[in-house]
């Protein structure tokens, strides 16, 4: 299942999830950190009570690199074979060396190999609608499972939050956090006389050549959304807004790129992790429309890397990389 698909997939979720908080259950009280106490979780399935200090767990889906890095105490994980080129060495043998209970899609959970793992949490990070697609109750018989899954892009942030707690994992999450928001704020800096007072456009990875539409992505998106933190402003607004990702990026056709973007200062468009276009992308550069917007010939298009980055630690080399990108515009 693609990105988009995934997150095109959450119309019945309500973003309200993403800002839903957790708080300690009775028994736990304010001692609920200490081992063996529980406390009761606000997540996508309902408010479950899990261990307040787990000790054994089992994540999947976009949970799988947020755990990793927050060196959560892992023993099992589903594939998450999209996130690799973003993983730092270190994650990427963490991943590589822990066992597989899932595959990439939802319905390739291996009931066996959770069990075979004594978990004695589950934390399921898919779309809400895709749970369909899970045993939950079958799960719930081998430990408490907690679904906090992908709404709007944007919301990683938030997403990966909840995730890193369920699992008592927020040290290193912390660390990390602060490592972003700080690189942040310095590019922020760096651009500030720049990137707020232009008007840009991006092209993403999800068009479809064999239809002829293109992706436009507003602010919120997956490309767009981390370049917003250096003061960057996507211009516009879904014309049809629907839910998940498509309340922050439409596919129109090719042929309405000069309405898309005639306006915009600068254009930039998703890129792969090694640099290479993604046919969609290549397909819009292809167009005699997209060589004569005024941005395109003025020379203000730029590739952007990792713009799928869902986890503080892939985000530091979204910065870099859109820094590296950018770095033109300060020199005009």
């Amino acid at each position: 299942m693609s990105i988009r698909r995934s997150f095109g997939l959450v119309g019945a979720v309500s973003l309200t999830l993403v800002l839903a908080g957790c708080g300690f259950s009775s028994e736990g009280g304010s001692d609920a950190s200490e081992d063996g106490g529980t406390r009761v979780f606000a997540a996508d399935n309902g408010k479950i009570t899990i261990p307040a200090n787990p000790k054994r767990v089992v994540a999947t889906g976009y949970a799988v690199p947020v755990m990793i890095e927050a060196d959560a105490p892992l023993v099992g994980i589903s594939s998450w074979k999209r996130g690799e080129p973003m993983m730092s060495k270190k994650d990427l043998a963490a991943y590589k060396k822990l066992p597989k209970v899932a595959g990439e899609q939802a319905a390739e959970t291996n009931y066996e190999a959770v069990a075979e793992a004594e978990p004695d949490l589950i934390v399921i990070g898919v779309p809400a609608p895709v749970l369909g697609d899970i045993d939950i109750k079958r799960l719930e018989s081998i430990a408490p499972v907690v679904a906090i899954g992908p709404t709007v892009p944007s919301a990683w942030r938030e997403l990966s939050h909840k995730q890193a707690d369920a699992a008592g994992a927020l040290k290193r999450f912390d660390a990390a956090k602060g490592t972003y928001e700080a690189k942040a704020a310095e590019l922020a800096t760096k651009y500030k006389d720049v990137l707020p007072q232009l008007k840009l456009g991006h092209v993403g990875a999800y068009g479809e050549v064999a239809k002829g539409t293109f992706q436009r992505e507003f602010g919120g998106s997956w490309g767009t959304n981390i370049a917003e933190d250096l003061g960057a402003k996507y211009y516009g607004k879904v014309k049809e807004s629907g839910p998940g990702s498509r309340s922050v990026s439409e596919y129109p056709s090719v042929e309405e790129l000069p309405a898309a973007f005639g306006e915009a200062d600068v254009m930039t468009y998703s890129v792969n992790a090694d640099g290479s276009i993604p046919k969609p992308v290549q397909y819009v550069m292809d167009s005699k429309l997209w060589k004569n917007l005024p941005a395109v010939k003025a020379g203000k298009a730029f590739p952007l890397r990792y713009t799928e980055a869902a986890t503080y630690g892939q985000g530091m080399q979204t910065l870099d990389a859109i820094d590296k990108s950018l770095a033109p515009l300060l020199n005009r």
